[in-house]
């Protein structure tokens, strides 16, 4: 059986036109304040649940009751969003 001819792929070139111009823009590094405000919300909201707990749901905010929570959870879910930013 004979054997069958090789043929010879041409190197792909994408088209100039096509690239984005600003992809150097986005890939500038994060601020400085976003990690030090993100760390900083987790401290708080593991702070305020902790003091929560341990007053025996008496402080930080009495009056906001079962709302507590939601301050200290919702400051970790912040620092998360600031966190998915980060480069």
């Amino acid at each position: 059986m004979p054997k069958s001819e090789i043929r010879k792929k041409k190197v792909y070139t994408p088209p100039k036109d096509v690239l984005p111009s600003s992809a150097a823009a986005d890939k500038r590094p994060s601020p400085i304040w976003l990690p030090i405000t993100a760390v900083s919300l987790i401290i708080f909201g593991i702070g305020w649940l902790v003091v929560y707990y341990l007053s025996e749901t008496q402080y930080p905010v009495q009056a906001w009751s079962y709302w507590n929570l939601a301050v200290g959870f919702g400051a970790m879910v912040a620092s998360l969003a600031l966190l998915s930013k980060w480069r």
